[in-house]
This record gives C-alpha cells, structure tokens and sequence, in this order.
C-alpha cells in the first residue's frame, strides 16, 4: 500500500514536471531577478503569479492534504514570501521561477505546523 502511494505521488511530480506553465511566472530565476532588478514593480506582479500558481496547487492535492494551508500567514507575509523567491532565485538562478515557488509552498506547508 505503501509503495503504490509513492508510485502515485512520483507519477504526479513527473506530470507536473512535463506540465507546459504560461504566464509571468514561466520563466528562469535569472529572468525574474534581471526583470525585478530592471523594475522594482514587477516583483508584484511575480508575487501574483505565484499566489496564483500555489493556489493551483493547493487545489490539485489529494482531499485531505494542506487542508486550511494559508498561503498568507500572519507569520510569513506576502513582504517575507517576496523576499524568500528573491533569495531563492538568487542561489539558484538557472532553475524555473514555477521550481521556486514550488519551495515557497513547501515553506508554507512547514509554517502551518509551526
């Protein structure tokens, strides 16, 4: 039982890695720093996206996962999400901007428990 539930979830990651994402968000860490860099109010813009992007992902969980997760926690503002894509994406600036905030949920996930 155990081995088909990780089955299952590999076969999900493997989707979502072959899933075409559009949008703001459909690019490199560099391009979003070299874009945020060219104009500070594009971050904003990012930011949207990627409350969007994880609101899909919330949504495409299994019943019974991160229910009640808040992607807004009073512990963990939209001002300190920014902030964790930036520095993200600055040590890891070849991977997709969708990758960071894939971390960003995963982060979140963590200050629900906290």
């Amino acid at each position: 039982m155990c081995a088909l539930g990780w089955n299952t979830v590999a076969a999900a990651e493997q989707d979502a890695r072959t899933a075409q994402i559009v949008g703001l968000g459909a690019t490199t860490c560099r391009q979003f720093t070299a874009a945020a860099a060219a104009d500070p109010q594009v971050r904003r813009d990012y930011l949207a996206w990627a409350q969007g992007f994880m609101s899909g992902i919330i949504l495409s969980r299994p019943p019974g996962v991160d229910v009640g997760l808040d992607l807004n926690p009073p512990t963990f503002g939209l001002m300190a999400q920014l902030r964790f894509l930036e520095d993200h994406c600055a040590r890891n600036e070849t991977v997709d901007f969708s990758a960071a905030v894939q971390a960003l949920y995963k982060r979140l996930r963590l200050e629900g428990r906290t």
